[in-house]
């Protein structure tokens, strides 16, 4: 088993830190413009190193995406054995928008990902349902809790408006908000896509929850661009 050393002087596995490394690179540079050779040398090691891991650069695209689907199936997981409350909601609003900007290479590249790797887009379907469904349930338990007025809300059109705002959020930026003077990402713009997820909310809100959830929307909102 091959190890690296950090600068905290911990000791990593190599094959985790080559997923960590083709990570940052990707986030950093797109993941279109780094190659095999650029992530071994990022690493200091011979690509025949690398290849001993992994076998192309798809493979470890796959990993990084295993990696997300996990961190985001953890993130949106019900409390156990009592009702959902407005703390697990801030706790799945900035969970999520930790989650994509620690991915969001993965967002902002989504459609060529998938398109150049069939077994990834199969995967990433199912990954998909199921978090359409787990976003649904935790829609439900906030109207079951009070949070939202059930009189007015639907869990399955609030789930699939959220989704839909999570996933095409990044590519909305890089295609419309980013230009010469302001060419990369920030986790400010990121958390303007959660804040955008929760304003959807607002005309829903119970009298009750309203007071927290704008608290919430405050600390979340950021501008987009300056005038």
């Amino acid at each position: 088993m091959t190890l690296i050393t950090t600068n905290t002087g911990m000791t990593m596995k190599t094959r985790d830190k080559i997923l960590l490394s083709s990570l940052e690179l990707f986030n950093d540079k797109g993941e279109r413009n780094i190659t095999t050779n650029h992530i071994a040398a990022h690493l200091a090691i011979s690509p025949g190193n690398l290849y001993y891991h992994f076998r192309n650069k798809q493979q470890i695209i796959a990993e990084l995406f295993e990696r997300y689907a996990a961190e985001a199936e953890q993130n949106l997981a019900l409390p156990q054995g009592r009702a959902l409350d407005l703390d697990d909601k801030a706790r799945y609003l900035e969970s999520m928008g930790a989650t994509m900007w620690r991915y969001r290479f993965m967002l902002r590249d989504l459609e060529h990902l998938l398109a150049s790797d069939v077994e990834l887009a199969a995967r990433y379907r199912a990954f998909s349902r199921h978090s359409l469904r787990a976003i649904e349930a935790i829609f439900q338990g906030t109207i079951d809790a009070g949070i939202l007025d059930a009189r007015y809300a639907n869990a399955e059109v609030l789930a699939l408006n959220s989704w839909l705002l999570m996933t095409s959020w990044v590519n909305f930026l890089c295609t419309t908000m980013l230009n010469d003077a302001q060419d990369d990402l920030t986790p400010q713009m990121l958390r303007r896509g959660v804040y955008q997820v929760l304003a959807q909310e607002r005309g829903l809100l119970s009298e009750a929850a309203r007071p927290a959830v704008d608290v919430m929307l405050e600390r979340l909102y950021s501008p987009l661009a300056a005038d």
